[in-house]
């Protein structure tokens, strides 16, 4: 019998492609190519016996085309907070055993990780932060209107979408991931934020 579990909370996502991203609406990345991640903040969640409640992970990626194109390379970090036993469910859960995006996402790239790692998180809409460590820094901010310089909010609904049902759209001040295995700046380029709810089936 497959294991129980659900997660809920908010998902954060930046690459390196054009405010809003084409592969979110089933077209090529902009750039012929992905390098990007999420980080999953868990408001409430549960692996089996195991409550995650508050606990976040992340996965930072690239690959030589679009995602479903494979031959990948990704590097992962959860949050340093978690004791022992969640430790071991949401390594389970990033590595695709458990079920959720995850268990497509393995598919497409080779893994290191998780490592648990320090997170510095506040999450303010369009102010959110987020550092990981000295590795990861992300810093959104809301899309300009290129002729006002105004604000521009939009949302995206994708009922059928993988990682968030809806998303609203922004860029970012600053996303940079800085490893031996996935070394980008991409800051000005995509991100978006939303809620997310996964659950076994």
């Amino acid at each position: 019998m497959a294991e129980a579990w659900r997660i809920n909370g908010t998902v954060l996502i930046a690459c390196n492609c054009d405010w809003g991203c084409p592969c979110n609406v089933n077209a090529r990345p902009t750039q012929g190519y992905c390098e990007g991640g999420w980080t999953w903040v868990t408001d409430e969640g549960r692996i089996g016996d195991v409550a995650i409640d508050g606990l976040s992970v992340s996965v930072f990626c690239k690959w030589p085309g679009a995602i479903h194109e494979g031959n990948g390379t990704a590097i992962s970090f959860i949050d340093e907070r978690a004791d022992e036993t969640q430790r071991e469910a949401l390594t389970r859960l990033v590595r695709g055993q458990v079920g959720g995006p995850w268990e497509v996402f393995i598919n497409t790239y080779t893994l290191a990780g998780p490592e648990p790692a320090h997170y510095e998180l506040t999450l303010d809409d369009y102010a959110t932060t987020l550092r990981i460590g000295d590795t990861v820094h992300l810093e959104l901010t809301p899309m300009s209107n290129p002729v006002t310089g105004a604000e521009a909010h939009s949302e995206l609904h994708m009922p059928e979408a993988l990682v968030v049902k809806r998303a609203v759209l922004a860029t970012n001040k600053t996303f940079r991931v800085t490893d031996p295995a996935i070394d980008y700046d991409y800051s000005g380029r995509y991100s978006a934020f939303g809620r997310f709810e996964y659950q076994s089936s």
